[in-house]
């Protein structure tokens, strides 16, 4: 990669707040969890609600046929909670339906590639998903506001279509070929057969009558009711395994956080089967080996390097296989006056995950089968009924003395760990701001042994990594993404002052706050 490809530098500002912030890859579903704020809700009702707007204006990253981790920080119980409501395999699933071909490529997690690409793309590559299981239970559990209420939102930007940019097109664009073998995807994302152009209103069909019907019937309707059974007449006509029991078995995991102490700071993550452990070895090894100074310097980016390696050599060496490749994932924070927090990440795994978009429900499903190994005899080989446990997603908050610091996390596969350990580590080590961390110029390592290295970092720092790695210079870009795309917010204990912001090269991703909507409205 070239260290100068596009000739300008973008900063993006960090937005504040006294009673609350959402930080988003879409600043739509960020202003969709502020409202939630607005209207006397806490985090979790921001997060959640946050959550199904993105299936309305970033669909291609998540949604309801998604999965993922939600990290959620309790203020008055001074206490962590982890819901893990990753995808699941048909229980009628085999290694047969999924036979090795030589001549595919290797799938995006280091898998042997698969005939006719079954475990990636198409009605064969879907797990039960369990975005809404896993966002509702948080809610129940934890938030203030009805499961209705905080739907209207996304009910709202489903009912008024995907609103197309430059952006936009850009990513159907990057999917259009899979996209156009399902009649339902290829009808909403590829009109007149190829992608839109930008500022071109696309209908995301039956997705705004479905979230009616979740409104109305409440979450089990898609594990046991009437969403349910149309959701499974359809996977079946397709050739999926799954079936009714497999959604009606279907449960989140509640846990408490994996946690971590860093030179002081407790870093909550999501549990074993997450990136968490990756983190927090990653700064275990790095506060062993950094005495920090004022700022970062080219030895500090070098133990950074260090531990980020020997992380994923563990995590490799425990799951035995090679890394991801690719995919797409969103992730969202969120803070409100009190300092609960909420850090979550959930994806469809690749970009527009299986293509599919089921005709009745308008959903689209994931592609999570692709996160098991086809070959048996693996930590992570296919099993029916088996549940997704390796994966790259990092919702971390941060907290000191039972108050809540920050909620960061990133999409962006392979690279997640490392953007989430860098930042976390920039904040902890050298007191940098949110806004500061998040457009600070970052390294990369994702288990490959070469370190990818933003060319604003200097040379001096690229020099003294050089002499130990491998290393590639590449810009931060908006494509290729060739690092990982974080969101996250902050609170000062002492303040109050609350903040929250996005990478910023993501065009439309951005921290909306509770004064902001109401300024709106006003």
């Amino acid at each position: 990669m070239v260290a100068s490809i596009e000739n300008w530098s973008v900063n993006k500002a960090a937005v504040s707040s006294q009673q609350g912030v959402v930080a988003a890859q879409h600043t739509a579903a960020a202003a969709a969890g502020a409202t939630m704020l607005a209207a006397g809700g806490n985090a979790v009702d921001a997060a959640v609600a946050a959550a199904f707007a993105l299936s309305c204006v970033e669909p291609w990253m998540c949604g309801p046929g998604g999965s993922g981790y939600m990290v959620v920080w309790n203020a008055a119980e001074k206490r962590s909670r982890v819901y893990d409501f990753q995808g699941v395999l048909a229980n009628n699933i085999s290694n047969s339906d999924y036979p090795l071909d030589a001549d595919v490529p290797m799938s995006i997690m280091g898998f042997p590639g698969v005939v006719d690409n079954l475990n990636t793309v198409g009605y064969k590559s879907i797990t039960v998903p369990g975005a809404v299981k896993g966002l509702s239970a948080a809610l129940a559990n934890s938030g203030k506001l009805a499961f209705d209420r905080v739907l209207q939102p996304a009910i709202d930007l489903a009912e008024a279509g995907l609103a197309g940019n430059w952006f936009t097109t850009l990513q159907i664009a990057l999917a259009a070929k899979d996209l156009q073998v399902d009649a339902g995807a290829s009808r909403i994302y590829l009109p007149d057969g190829a992608p839109p152009q930008p500022e071109q209103l696309l209908s995301l069909g039956a997705l705004a009558n479905t979230l009616k019907i979740l409104a109305e019937e409440g979450p089990d309707s898609m594990y046991g009711g009437t969403l349910c059974e149309t959701m499974v007449a359809d996977l079946k006509a397709g050739g999926s395994q799954l079936d009714v029991q497999d959604f009606a078995r279907y449960k989140v995991i509640e846990s408490e956080s994996l946690q971590g102490l860093h030179r002081g700071v407790t870093l909550h993550t999501a549990g074993p089967t997450s990136g968490g452990p990756r983190l927090i070895e990653a700064l275990q090894e790095i506060a062993e080996n950094l005495q920090p100074g004022v700022a970062p310097d080219p030895a500090s980016w070098l133990v950074y390097a260090q531990a980020l390696d020997k992380a994923w050599q563990s995590h490799n060496a425990r799951i035995g296989r090679t890394t991801e490749t690719g995919g797409c994932t969103s992730h969202l924070s969120a803070v409100d006056g009190d300092g609960n927090m909420v850090a979550l990440t959930y994806t469809l795994l690749n970009r527009f995950g299986s293509c599919v978009v089921l005709p009745q429900s308008g959903i689209l499903m994931n592609n999570s089968v692709a996160y098991f190994d086809p070959r048996p005899g693996y930590p992570t080989s296919m099993a029916p009924g088996r549940r997704i446990n390796a994966s790259n997603m990092c919702p971390t908050i941060a907290t000191r003395n039972g108050e809540s610091l920050f909620a960061v996390g990133a999409s962006g596969a392979n690279y997640i760990v490392p953007c989430t350990t860098v930042i976390a580590a920039l904040m902890v080590d050298y007191g940098l701001t949110l806004e500061e961390a998040l457009n600070h110029p970052r390294i990369d390592v994702s288990g490959n042994g070469v370190v990818t290295v933003d060319p604003r970092l200097g040379g001096e720092a690229i020099d003294v990594l050089a002499a130990d790695f491998p290393v590639e210079v590449a810009q931060l870009l908006v494509f290729p993404k060739l690092y990982a795309c974080p969101s996250g917010v902050s609170r000062d204990s002492e303040t109050g002052l609350l903040c929250g912001g996005n990478d910023p090269s993501q065009p439309v991703g951005g921290g909306v706050s509770v004064e902001m909507v109401e300024n709106d409205c006003g």
